[in-house]
């Protein structure tokens, strides 16, 4: 009877371990942080996801939102996670399913949405595919998010370190100013998928040309399907226009500032304008 008394007890102690607990993966025997409920810990080995194909992680019945997996043919090989709706690339913050556009204008091949849209545009202020706003010549790091955190403090190099907005009053996030960045496949800080870049303004206003109208309407009704994402003001940090005005990136520099495309109700014009905006990305396919 003892023996059974204490398996009972070590039963119950191991269910309320399983229950209860914090687990620590460690080759070191470490203990789990106080906010995980499973801390791996290594300093030779990574987390390795589960690896698939799109078409096997979109035959994931019913996937959990926060459910991730490395994409191994996807448009930009990443890890993506489900957000409750459609799965994201965690890099690029583009949805699965984004494919090449192929322009019957000018012959080039783009992205089929901006960057970090979740879906192809359905209207000209269809917030789901507005995307992200870049500062020009930063990556991917956070500061692109609309919500994202901001600060004064100008960067002295390419890469802050941190995924802050950063609020300028001279127009520019970094001092002092780099005019390579974003030039090219290559480029320095080019926030794009694999194969694709920022387009030049050249090549962005040849797309303008081929508009049924050179306004709003006209960008929509191309085939890149250009939305009113709006801008983030480079000194304040505000969100305007959004739902109105779209406002695009090229790689192309004007003297201290960098052009963009900019169309409104009546009109589409390429302005020098200051790098510290946060403005919308359509990415070419080199």
């Amino acid at each position: 009877m003892k023996k059974i008394n204490v398996l009972i007890a070590a039963i119950l102690m191991i269910a309320s371990f399983s229950l209860t607990a914090q687990v620590a993966i460690s080759t070191g025997g470490g203990s789990a942080d106080a906010s995980a409920m499973l801390d791996v810990q290594s300093t030779a080995k990574g987390l390795l996801p589960p690896r698939m194909t799109s078409a096997q992680m979109n035959a994931i019945p019913s996937p959990a939102a926060g459910l991730i997996v490395y994409c191994t043919d996807c448009a930009s090989k990443a890890p993506h996670f489900f957000n409750g709706t459609s799965w994201i690339n965690m890099i690029y913050g583009s949805a699965v399913g984004t494919t090449d556009v192929y322009s019957s204008a000018t012959g080039k091949i783009w992205m089929d949405r901006n960057l970090g849209a979740t879906q192809v545009a359905t209207s000209s202020t269809d917030a789901d595919s507005y995307g992200y706003l870049y500062q020009w010549g930063r990556l991917t790091d956070g500061h692109q998010i609309r919500a994202s955190l901001t600060t004064t403090d100008l960067s002295a190099t390419d890469v802050p370190g941190h995924g802050n907005f950063i609020r300028a009053s001279g127009g520019d996030w970094r001092s002092p100013q780099n005019d390579n960045l974003w030039q090219g496949l290559s480029g320095t800080n080019n926030p794009c998928p694999a194969g694709y870049r920022i387009p030049t303004e050249t090549e962005l206003d040849a797309e303008r040309a081929s508009w049924i109208s050179s306004d709003a309407a006209g960008a929509f009704a191309s085939v890149l399907k250009l939305t009113v994402g709006g801008n983030r003001n480079y000194s304040t940090a505000v969100i305007a226009n959004a739902g109105v005005n779209g406002h695009y990136w090229t790689s192309t520099i004007s003297a201290t500032s960098s052009k963009g495309l900019n169309f409104t109700s009546s009109s589409a014009v390429f302005n020098a304008s200051g790098r510290a905006y946060g403005f919308s990305i359509r990415c070419i396919k080199d």
